[in-house]
């Protein structure tokens, strides 16, 4: 499994002519420790995280990084590894609400390019599961079971000026794009995570979706295992402050300043309310 990834890398690395003549030593360097150190290293991995697993966990992190040359080069190691066309489209899709339209566009046409060329006709087989009116009502569930009874009529709670977006909340985000197939909703959860891993500043949202991750099964080992296998990609800062935001969501966190992270004390931004 290991030697397979490192081949497929090398093998696009040698066909990008470019960086091969003029950084040998950078190619080199990042695909020795990304794809030889970071995949053999026990504690980065997983069972639960298979190896499609793994590139649906990377190409999200990536998308929320904005990292478009790091997007392509990984779009067709994830489609040899066994990801599928539709849950390529499914990861840009639930990218939407959380990176926003001006940031998933750009990866729906580089993905639709990139599959025209693999001759899959388009569009693919539709993935919605609840009519327009169900929504709500659907959104609401699935809040629930994320996020716990805290979430009943959520989108009546809080200030009345900003209801409507809890309402959007439920009904376009929860509603909309975690009802729909291609991912299953722990793989979908993953997704989101390392959306926001990739993000960074997003740090209150990443410690609701580890809650989430966690009651749905991805436990801690789990979530470590992905922030390890994201880190090439999103770098030290972003992956080390979601680490802290697990170790902050199991009660893990630390007495003393964490000057790697840039935590404070007693928990420091995590003070702040947890959103979605």
């Amino acid at each position: 499994m290991f030697e397979e990834l490192h081949r497929k890398m090398n093998h696009f690395w040698n066909d990008d002519r470019t960086l091969a003549q003029t950084d040998p030593e950078y190619i080199a360097l990042f695909s020795r420790f990304a794809y030889d150190e970071v995949v053999r290293e026990p504690e980065a991995n997983d069972p639960k995280l298979g190896e499609a697993d793994r590139c649906l966990a990377i190409i999200a992190a990536i998308i929320g990084a904005q990292g478009m040359d790091a997007f392509e080069m990984m779009l067709p190691v994830a489609y040899r590894t066994g990801v599928t066309s539709v849950q390529l489209k499914e990861v840009i899709y639930q990218a939407t609400p959380y990176a926003g339209f001006a940031h998933a566009l750009p990866y729906l046409r580089k993905l639709n390019d990139f599959l025209n060329a693999e001759n899959v006709a388009m569009p693919l087989p539709g993935q919605d599961t609840v009519p327009d009116d169900g929504r709500m009502a659907a959104g609401q569930r699935i809040e629930m079971r994320l996020f716990g009874d805290v979430m009943r009529d959520f989108p009546h709670k809080g200030p009345e000026d900003t209801r409507h977006i809890n309402a959007w909340l439920t009904d376009d985000c929860f509603g909309g794009y975690y009802t729909r197939g291609g991912l299953t909703l722990a793989q979908r959860e993953m997704v989101t995570f390392c959306l926001l891993i990739g993000q960074g500043g997003c740090e209150a949202q990443e410690r609701a979706h580890i809650r989430a991750n966690l009651r749905l099964g991805n436990d801690e080992h789990f979530l470590i295992a992905v922030v390890s296998q994201c880190l090439p990609y999103i770098g030290y800062p972003r992956a080390l402050n979601a680490i802290a935001c697990i170790r902050t969501v199991l009660g893990e966190h630390d007495a003393e300043p964490d000057y790697e992270t840039g935590a404070e004390p007693g928990g420091g931004a995590s003070a702040r309310r947890d959103g979605e």
